[in-house]
């Protein structure tokens, strides 16, 4: 795996990925609105220099929110490796603790960032309706047939 900053990638190649996997580039939670294509993070490409993972983040006040993560090949370490890069440009900025937020209906996303030492600091009740009102693509139902309702924010405090 080659590791690049976003930064490093043309605008136009990230403004593509987001919108395949998010449905375009803005991301709507209830920390903020975020164009991701513009944000810092990390990406992971293969051999072919393809895009198989992607994180981005924010970082203020000695605390870091991860925004987005993309792992297009589930099971290989990529998730793992972006987060932990992630972790480690989160230290090196001086911050004491990384923070990111999902929905109700992402189970997967709970068990992986559970795993990795992150947990559960607050729920966001009816998030996702407020947040369909700014980008009305989030779809109703979201995985396993679960209604996307809620936001939960999860947190880890960084050694």
């Amino acid at each position: 795996m080659i590791f690049l900053k976003t930064k490093e990638l043309p605008i136009g190649t990230l403004r593509n990925f987001f919108t395949t996997y998010w449905g375009s580039p803005k991301m709507v939670i209830s920390s903020g609105v975020y164009d991701c294509s513009k944000l810092d993070g990390i990406a992971a490409l293969d051999e072919m220099e393809e895009i198989i993972g992607l994180i981005t983040f924010i970082i203020k006040e000695q605390r870091c929110e991860i925004i987005s993560l993309d792992s297009i090949r589930e099971g290989k370490g990529v998730g793992t490796a972006l987060i932990e890069k992630a972790e480690a440009a989160a230290k090196a900025a001086g911050c004491s603790c990384i923070k990111l937020i999902t929905t109700n209906d992402n189970l997967n996303a709970l068990r992986f960032y559970q795993k990795r030492g992150y947990r559960l600091s607050a729920l966001h009740l009816d998030a996702v309706q407020k947040a369909r009102k700014i980008k009305p693509q989030i779809p109703l139902i979201g995985y396993d047939g679960i209604p996307i309702r809620d936001e939960i924010e999860l947190e880890k405090l960084l050694e």
